[in-house]
């Protein structure tokens, strides 16, 4: 599967070329020394299953099996995830997708999350700080460590209680917005 692989007939420029080699390369690294967030019996696969809500494009799949991130599942999610305002791929935490995977097979649902917000630059992140005062100023989104998201057919109240429960990283809870954060900092919740 390639990054390319989008829906979109675009191109992507020289920059967005070699930012992708770079984070397909973080990602295989990413592969060989990142402990996984929450472990589970042993050659397991891990799936997750996401639509971006602003650009349209998937990834529904095994991204690990057993405690091995698999670097092409990686290379998709992290085009998936990349701040879409600035076309900028980062690669994403693999213990973030461990916690939204297992909150989203606590909940039952069969249903994608719809990801509101996974990676953003830093020049997004000042931007959307200065017109809501729910942005962080050094918020893990701009390391690649949060994503927001939604089910359709989950409350948003109950995603963040599973979440909570699994006290495997950060939790926020945006009720007027129906959507919940989580990422794989210290254990909180807001």
């Amino acid at each position: 599967m390639s990054f390319l692989d989008s829906g979109s007939e675009s191109l992507l420029s020289r920059r967005s070329f070699l930012k992708g080699g770079l984070t397909l390369s973080m990602s295989a690294l990413i592969s060989a020394s990142v402990k996984p967030a929450l472990a589970m019996p042993s050659g397991g696969a891990y799936n997750v299953s996401f639509k971006n809500s602003h650009t349209g494009e998937v990834f529904s799949g095994v991204y690990r099996v057993g405690n091995k991130y698999l670097p092409e599942a990686f290379e998709r999610i992290n085009y998936v995830m990349r701040d879409f305002r600035a076309n900028e791929v980062f690669p994403m935490d693999p213990r973030a997708i461990d916690i939204i995977s297992a909150v989203h097979r606590h909940t039952g649902t069969s249903h994608p999350y719809s990801v509101i917000s996974g990676y953003r630059s830093p020049h997004t992140n000042a931007m959307l700080r200065s017109h809501s005062r729910g942005v962080a100023k050094r918020s893990l989104h701009m390391s690649g460590q949060a994503i927001d998201v939604r089910l359709q057919d989950v409350n948003a109240k109950h995603i963040r209680e599973i979440a909570t429960n699994l006290k495997a990283g950060g939790v926020g809870y945006y009720a007027r917005q129906g959507f919940v954060h989580m990422d794989s900092g210290e254990f909180r919740t807001w």
